[in-house]
C-alpha cells in the first residue's frame, strides 16, 4: 500500500509558503562561500590510537545561526582499510546516530579534549594506515585522505580561491563540508531516489536524503530511505581502484554534486565521516557492510515468486489468486494481503466478516503443506481507540512519540493513529508481545512494514474533530479529516537552512510527524526523524525471531544505515510505466550498495493499469530481481501473471528460469550475509577496469557472472546488450555463444517471451530442474554449467554452492545444518577435470541431493577415457554414464571479415548419481574435434 501517490496539496502548500518567504534554502543573500572555517589549535595522538584535536573557528557569523566556536576532531584508522574522520562540538554533546541501533566504536568524550587541547601541534601532518593517509592543514584547516600505494587523493576539505565552495562549517542546525573531486571519477550511491540518468550520480542532479513518503514516480527527490554513502571508481591507467565515503548523519542533509566537487549541507548532527579503502567495488561493499552490519540471511522461500495486491477484499479472492497461479503452471511461493484482512485498518486484528479466522488458518495450513508462505502488511500507527487492545497496551506502557508532553497524533489508515518510539526500550518489548499476539492468532510467516518514514496524511498538531466522523469512510482514504494547525513556532519545526525536501523545497514536517515532537530520553524527531523505519525493522526482527526461532523475514519501506541487516526492501509506489522499469534496474543496484542486496521493484508497476506488453517485459525483468513481487493498487485493474495469457507465458519462462537458479541465488544469499556482495551488481563489480560499463544502468548482472539484458522499451523486438571481454553463454540455449573480445554490443532477438540471460567464461554455475514451490524445486537432481572461453585449449573455472536448513536463524557453517561446496575445473594438456570440494557434507547428505547431470561448455574436442571419483573411491562401473558432444554456434565481433574460425564444443556428462555431499572428480581426454 502507499499514500505517496496521492498528493493533490504538496505543490499548493509549498506556492503559499514560498510567497510568504519560507521555502527554499533560504535568501539569495546568503553568499556562496560563508565565512572562514576554523584554524587547527592542537592535534595529538592518544593512547588508544588515533589523532585528536581542537579546531577554533576563525570568525563568526550569524547566516544559519550562530558558529560552534570550539570544534574536536577525532581520527582513527579503525581497520586496515577503514579510516574515520570525527567532528563534533568539544564542548557540549550532540545528536549521533545511536550507538545502541547502529554499534560501532564511540570517540573520546568532548569535555576529555578540551582539559588537554593546548599542547602543540604533532610535527608531521600525516597519519598514515596500512591503506588510507590522513593529512591536513591547520589555518584554515582541511583535511585529505589518500591512497597509499597509488598516492592519489580520494576526499579532500581544502577550499581556495578558485573554488566555488567555501571551508568546513558547523553551527547548530546548518553544517557544510566540500570535497575536491577528479572529473572523470564515476560516482553512485546517496539515495534513496530515482534517478532518471542512470546510476551513476549526474552533475546539478539534486541529492536529498531524508525519509519522506512521496511516490518513487517523483525524479531526483528524497524517497523513503536515506543512505548518505557513495562509491567512487576510478580508472587510472587501465588500473581501476574503488573506495566509498560514508556521512553517518541521519539528519536531513541536501548533497551538491558539481562533477569537480561535492558539498553536504546538513541540518544537524555531527561529522563522522568513514572511508573504505577498496580497492575494489566488492572489498568496499565488504568494509562497508562490515561496519554498518552484514546482510540478514533470508529464507529460501523468499527467493521464490511473491504476489500481492492492495484490494484482495476476502478471503475467497486470495484462495483463487493462488489456485489461478497452479492452474497457470506459473511458480508461486507467498501470497501476500495488504491491510485489506485487517479489522478497520488497524495493525494486528482480522476482519471476523471478510477473513474469518477459522476458514484463514484452514488455508493457511493448505498451503504451508505445500511449502508456500503467507506475509501481510503492518503500518506503524497504532489506532487510537479505547475499545481496541493493541492501543490500550500501548497507552498502558506509555510507548508513543509525544508533542506537548502528549502522544502526537496523526491520521494513517485507521484514521487518527499515535506513533510508537521503537528507540524506546519499553516500545521494542511491546511491539514484541503485540507480533507474538497476531502470530498466535494468525500463523504469518513475515511482515511488511510500511508506512513507515512514517507517513502522516496530516499537517501539524492535531486533534479529533467533534462534530464530525473521521475518517468518514467514503473517498479517499488519504484525505486529512482532523482538525489541525500548522507549527512553525520552533527552530525544529522551521529551521534556518531549508534541506529540498519532497523534491520541492517543502516543510520538513510535512505529511508526517511534526520534528519538534519528543522521543524517547529527550530525543528530537527533528534528529532521529530519518531513523524511524530502521528502528522498527530492529524491534520486528528481534519479535520475529523470537517466535519460534526462525529465520525471520520483514520488507522495509523505509530504510537507514545498516537497514539490511534486518530487513528486505522494495523500492515503493512506482507507476506502470517504461520509464519506471528502466528506473527500477538503477535503484536496485544502488541498494546493493548500500548493503541491502534483498531489493525489488513492484513487478508491472503499482499503478496505474500497466499494457500487456509492458507486464510481459516487466515480468521478465521482475524474474532476476532479487525480491520478486508482483505487487498492485487498490484502484488499478487486476495485474496478476495470469491474467493475459501472453504475460502468462513470459512469466512461465522467465521465473521458470529464477527457480533453475535458485541455488546460484541462494547461495549469493549466503556471499551477501558473511561478505556483503550484492546479489543484483553493476556490470564493473566484475569488469572494474571495463570503463564503456561504469555507466550501464539497462542490464545487471546476478553474482559475478550472470548478465540479464531485458527489453525495456516499447514496441521492441531487439536489445542492444553490452558484452564485456570474453565468452558468453545463452542460458536458455547453452549452445549459442557470444565471444566479445574487446568488450561491445550486441543486438540480440529478444521476440515477446524471451528475455536475455548469458553466463560468463571460467564459472560453475549450480543449478536444479525448477518447479512450481521452491519447496519442490529445491529436492531436485543438480546439473552443474562449466563454461571455459570459447575453443579453449587451457582454462579453469569455479564456483560454489551453499545449502543449509533456511529456517535456523543464522546462516553460517558449522553447525551441522549446512553444507558448502567449491566447485573446480581445468582444462590442461588435453584433459578435462571437474570436481568438487565439500565442507560440512553430512547435511546434503542427509538431504540426498545429487548432481546428474554437467554441461562443459567451451571445449574444443570431444571426451572419451571417462575417469570417476567419489569420495576419494574410484567408481569403477560407469556404464551409466553417457558422454554427448554438439557443437555450438558462435558470434563474434569478427566472423563478418571472416577473421574468426574457432570451433567450440559443448560436452554433457548423463547419468551421473553424485552426492552433493561427498568429494567427487570426474575426468577424461579430449578427443579429436570432428
Amino acid at each position: 500500500m502507499g499514500s505517496s501517490s496521492y498528493r493533490p496539496y504538496l505543490l499548493l502548500l509549498v506556492s503559499i509558503l514560498c510567497i510568504s518567504g519560507r521555502c527554499g534554502a533560504s535568501a539569495s543573500a546568503v553568499p556562496a562561500k560563508i565565512g572562514k572555517g576554523y584554524r587547527l589549535i592542537s592535534i595529538e595522538e592518544t593512547p588508544y590510537g588515533g589523532l585528536l584535536g581542537h579546531l577554533q573557528v576563525k570568525q563568526k557569523n550569524n547566516v544559519y545561526g550562530a558558529d560552534i566556536p570550539h570544534l574536536q576532531i577525532y581520527v582513527k584508522h579503525e581497520t586496515n582499510d577503514r579510516l574515520r574522520v570525527h567532528i563534533t562540538d568539544a564542548e557540549k554533546q550532540r545528536w549521533e546516530v545511536p550507538y545502541d541501533l547502529l554499534p560501532r566504536e564511540r570517540p573520546p568524550p568532548a569535555k576529555q579534549a578540551i582539559g588537554r587541547s593546548r599542547k602543540n601541534l604533532l610535527t608531521a601532518s600525516e597519519y598514515e594506515g596500512s591503506e588510507l593517509i590522513f593529512s591536513y592543514t591547520t589555518d584554515p584547516f582541511g583535511f585529505a585522505v589518500r591512497r597509499k600505494s597509488t598516492g592519489e587523493t580520494l576526499f579532500n576539505t581544502t577550499a581556495d580561491h578558485s573554488d566555488k565552495y567555501g571551508n568546513m562549517l558547523f553551527k547548530d542546525q546548518y553544517l557544510e563540508i566540500s570535497t575536491k573531486l577528479p572529473e572523470d571519477a564515476s560516482l553512485y550511491g546517496l539515495g534513496e531516489n530515482t534517478q532518471p540518468h542512470g546510476i551513476k550520480l549526474y552533475p546539478g542532479d539534486p541529492y536529498t536524503l531524508y525519509t519522506t513518503d512521496i511516490s518513487a514516480i517523483n525524479l531526483n527527490a528524497d524517497l523513503y530511505g536515506s543512505h548518505p554513502v557513495y562509491m567512487d571508481l576510478r580508472n587510472k591507467g587501465g588500473k581501476a581502484y574503488a573506495h566509498s565515503v560514508l556521512l553517518l548523519n541521519s539528519n536531513g542533509m541536501d548533497v551538491f554534486y558539481k562533477g569537480s566537487s561535492l558539498t553536504y549541507k546538513v541540518i544537524g548532527g555531527v561529522f563522522d565521516f568513514y572511508f573504505f579503502g577498496g580497492p575494489t567495488p566488492l572489498a568496499v561493499v565488504d568494509q562497508y557492510t562490515s561496519l554498518v552490519g552484514r546482510p540478514a540471511p533470508m529464507p529460501y522461500w523468499s527467493l521464490g515468486f511473491h504476489q500481492c495486491r492492495w484490494g484482495y477484499h476476502n478471503l475467497s479472492v486470495v484462495e483463487d489468486v493462488v489456485e489461478n497461479y497452479k492452474k497457470a503452471k506459473i511458480p508461486l511461493d507467498v501470497i501476500w494481503t495488504d491491510d485489506d484482512h485487517m479489522d478497520g485498518h488497524k495493525d494486528f486484528t482480522l476482519n471476523p466478516v471478510n477473513f474469518p479466522r477459522p476458514k484463514l488458518l484452514e488455508f493457511l495450513n493448505k498451503i504451508h503443506d505445500l511449502g508456500m508462505k503467507y506475509i501481510v502488511i503492518n503500518d506503524p500507527g497504532i489506532g487510537v481507540n479505547e475499545s481496541y487492545g493493541v492501543y490500550q497496551r500501548g497507552m498502558a506502557n506509555d510507548v508513543f512519540i509525544k508533542h506537548d508532553g502528549e502522544p502526537f497524533l496523526a491520521q494513517v489508515w485507521p484514521g487518527a493513529v499515535y506513533f510508537p518510539d521503537f528507540l524506546n526500550p519499553k516500545t521494542v518489548a511491546w511491539w514484541g508481545d503485540e507480533i507474538r499476539r497476531f502470530h498466535e492468532l494468525v500463523p504469518i510467516d513475515g511482515l511488511w512494514i510500511d508506512m513507515n518514514e512514517p507517513s502522516n496524511f496530516c499537517n501539524g498538531k492535531c486533534t479529533i474533530p467533534k462534530d464530525k466522523v473521521c475518517p468518514s469512510g467514503t473517498g479517499p482514504g488519504w484525505i486529512c479529516c482532523l482538525d489541525c494547525k500548522n507549527i512553525t513556532s520552533t527552530r525544529w519545526d522551521d529551521p534556518p537552512y531549508k534541506i529540498n525536501a519532497s523534491g520541492i523545497g517543502a516543510p520538513i514536517g510535512y505529511k508526517t510527524i511534526v520534528t519538534s515532537a519528543v522521543h524517547y530520553n529527550g530525543v528530537l524527531e527533528y534528529d532521529a526523524h530519518s531513523l524511524y523505519g530502521f528502528s522498527e525493522a530492529i524491534a520486528t526482527h528481534k519479535a520475529l525471531q523470537g517466535l519460534e526461532g526462525k529465520r525471520p523475514f520483514i520488507l522495509s519501506r523505509s530504510t537507514f544505515v545498516g537497514s539490511g541487516k534486518y530487513a528486505a526492501h522494495w523500492t515503493g509506489d512506482n507507476k506502470g510505466t517504461w520509464d519506471d522499469i528502466k528506473y527500477s534496474i538503477s535503484t536496485m543496484l544502488n541498494f546493493g550498495i548500500f548493503g541491502v542486496p534483498m531489493v525489488g521493484s513492484d513487478i508491472c508497476g503499482f499503478y496505474p493499469a500497466p499494457t500487456e506488453e509492458l507486464c510481459n517485459r516487466w515480468i521478465e525483468l521482475g524474474a532476476f530481481y532479487p525480491f520478486s513481487r508482483d505487487h498492485a493498487n487498490f484502484y488499478s485493474p487486476r495485474q496478476e501473471l495470469y491474467q493475459w495469457d501472453s504475460v502468462a507465458k513470459s512469466a512461465q519462462n522467465a521465473l521458470g528460469m529464477r527457480y533453475k537458479l535458485l541455488p546460484y541465488l541462494y547461495t549469493l544469499n549466503y556471499e551477501a550475509h558473511i561478505s556483503g556482495a550484492p546479489i543484483a551488481r553493476p556490470l564493473f563489480f566484475s569488469f572494474p577496469t571495463f570503463t564503456k560499463c561504469y555507466g550501464v544502468s539497462t542490464q545487471f548482472l546476478l553474482g559475478s557472472s550472470v548478465l540479464v539484458s531485458p527489453v525495456l522499451d516499447k514496441g521492441k523486438t531487439k536489445v542492444n546488450a553490452l558484452f564485456p571481454p570474453g565468452t558468453w553463454y545463452s542460458l536458455f540455449d547453452l549452445k549459442d555463444t557470444i565471444v566479445s573480445d574487446d568488450g561491445d554490443y550486441r543486438s540480440l532477438d529478444a521476440p515477446l517471451h524471451v528475455i536475455n540471460v548469458h553466463v560468463y567464461q571460467n564459472t560453475i554455475l549450480p543449478m536444479q530442474q525448477g518447479g512450481l514451490i521452491s519447496k519442490e524445486a529445491r529436492m531436485t537432481p543438480f546439473t552443474l554449467i562449466v563454461t571455459f572461453p570459447a575453443g579453449v585449449t587451457e582454462g579453469h573455472a569455479d564456483g560454489k554452492l551453499y545449502l543449509d536448513d533456511d529456517e535456523l536463524p543464522e546462516m553460517s557453517l558449522g553447525n551441522g545444518y549446512s553444507t558448502y561446496v567449491d566447485f573446480h575445473a581445468t582444462v590442461e594438456n588435453k584433459t578435462v577435470k571437474v570436481w568438487s570440494e565439500v565442507m560440512e557434507g553430512k547435511y546434503a547428505l542427509q538431504k540426498r541431493w545429487i548432481v546428474e547431470d554437467v554441461k562443459i561448455l567451451g571445449l574444443n574436442g570431444i571426451g572419451e577415457s571417462f575417469h570417476l571419483e567419489v569420495g576419494g573411491n574410484s567408481v569403477s562401473d560407469v556404464s551409466n554414464v553417457e558422454l554427448i558432444a554438439s557443437e555450438q554456434r558462435i558470434y563474434t565481433d569478427k566472423l563478418e571479415d571472416g577473421g574468426d574460425t574457432r570451433k567450440s564444443m559443448m560436452i554433457e556428462v548423463q547419468g551421473l548419481d553424485l552426492p552433493i555431499g561427498k568429494n567427487f572428480a570426474m575426468s577424461w581426454k579430449m578427443g579429436v574435434h570432428g
